[in-house]
């Protein structure tokens, strides 16, 4: 197991935890320490006369302390990865404690039994009629919902967008509230998310029409989704907000099974919830996956996999025409960790046209993960002269170039020494939004801010 600091500290759920993590990575602290080809575990001297116990999942780094902790993970078991990082020679291989072996069998019966509940509960008998009463119901609620919008998006168009800078967010919000009572709750965060994009940049109507003609394309989409393929079908309604649910995945989804390597990681906060992406590609077969988490307000991302490493299990994927979105379907095995990205990385014209293929399958794609081949960032310094003007650039060694977003790519820069690097990076279709690379056979995240 070969972890870097940057990677620990992805892991820690906020600054304290981490600065705390950071100083018990030192040996004093550990009377026990050890490892086994499941788990690292250490016994942590703490303030009282009984050191706490800790234990980490090598396969997903999952962790269990025996502190009274409610942040996860806590100071004890960042402090283990910690020192794992920095002195790896200290953890030999041991006999699994009893209390580290009862905890990842109690982990992989879990897994299982959260599978079979998965599958008893989709072939469990159900009403028929009543699920298709309840589903017509809903579908002619969706259907009103989504006529009222088109109405007004058309209104929108006819009037013009000049006014909308001067109006606020009110007319989105109002918009959002209308499509969340239709239950179209999908589409509804989309136009919410645009409440700040008027008057925002100079080609704002630009974004705003792309945006809205996405929505359009929904709206009929729907009045004639009978027509769609089944699986065009499944992404329109997971788009309005038709949720399928996991247990039904994990029993009925398509299931791939590979090597699967944590290429990087991506979020986003708002005032109601934090997303963490976690995109994975198949060693063998070379897919693309993406593992969601959600939190709500002090809510911390469970046992998040960490990027650059790798394991070995089933995904479940959600339907669609484009399938990404996936669940890791039963018990997972460790893996060793990568020196380098699975695959064969894409040059720039190879990503474009990557995109172009997935958006013929799935008009409403919004992110596609993607491993790019031998680029360098460029700085380019705006007319103001101040970093906020300038912008950033990935070039390959043909002079093809991308935008990135963000405004902090001096680590990858440093990381270079101005020398092309494969870097793992989230698409949009407008800037790349980079992930992380690997340094000297170590993988280092990068930073978007």
């Amino acid at each position: 197991m070969q972890l870097t600091e940057s990677q620990v500290l992805a892991l820690a759920p906020d600054s304290g935890s981490a600065n705390n993590g950071k100083k018990l990575a030192n040996a004093k602290h550990w009377p026990l320490l050890g490892k086994s080809g499941r788990a690292l575990w250490g016994e942590c001297q703490g303030s009282g006369s009984k050191p706490y116990q800790v234990r980490v999942d090598a396969a997903d780094f999952a962790s269990k302390c025996s502190c009274p902790s409610f942040k996860f993970p806590c100071k004890h078991a960042l402090g283990l990865l910690m020192l794992t990082a920095q002195q790896p020679q200290l953890l030999v291989d041991a006999t699994e404690p009893e209390w580290v072996s009862n905890w990842l069998d109690k982990r992989s019966e879990t897994a299982e039994h959260k599978q079979a509940r998965a599958e008893a509960k989709a072939a469990a008998p159900v009403d028929e009629a009543a699920q298709r009463k309840r589903a017509q119901k809903r579908d002619t609620r969706v259907q009103d919902g989504l006529s009222a919008f088109d109405i007004w998006l058309q209104d929108l168009v006819r009037n013009g967008l000049a006014r909308l800078p001067g109006e606020g967010s009110a007319v989105w919000e109002q918009q959002a509230a209308r499509l969340v009572d239709a239950q179209v709750s999908g589409l509804a965060a989309r136009v919410r998310a645009l409440a700040d994009v008027p008057g925002s940049t100079p080609d704002w109507p630009e974004q705003l029409l792309a945006e809205m003609g996405l929505w359009s394309l929904a709206v009929r989409g729907n009045e004639r989704i009978e027509q769609l393929p089944p699986p065009l079908q499944a992404t329109l309604r997971q788009y309005l907000g038709y949720a399928v649910r996991a247990d039904d995945v994990l029993a009925n989804g398509e299931a791939v099974r590979d090597r699967w390597h944590i290429i990087g990681q991506s979020r986003d906060d708002d005032e109601r919830v934090r997303v963490l992406r976690s995109w994975l590609m198949g060693e063998r077969t070379g897919r693309p996956a993406l593992l969601l988490q959600f939190a709500v307000g002090p809510q911390t991302f469970e046992a998040a996999p960490v990027p650059g490493t790798a394991f070995e299990a089933d995904l479940a994927f959600w339907p669609g025409a484009y399938p990404q979105r996936a669940a890791i379907k039963g018990s997972i095995s460790a893996a060793p960790p990568p020196e380098q990205f699975a695959g064969t990385p894409l040059n720039m014209p190879g990503l474009l046209a990557a995109w172009a293929a997935a958006l013929a399958l799935n008009p409403w794609l919004d992110k596609l993960p993607v491993v790019l081949q031998a680029v360098t960032p460029l700085r380019r310094a705006g007319e103001a002269q101040t970093e906020a003007a300038a912008t950033w650039w990935a070039v390959d060694a043909d002079g093809h170039a991308l935008p990135l977003a963000g405004q902090n790519h001096w680590l990858w820069m440093s990381l270079s020494g101005g020398q092309p690097l494969d870097v793992a990076a989230e698409w949009d279709g407008h800037t790349l939004r980079p992930l992380g690379l690997f340094h000297q056979g170590r993988y280092q995240a990068l930073t978007t801010s």
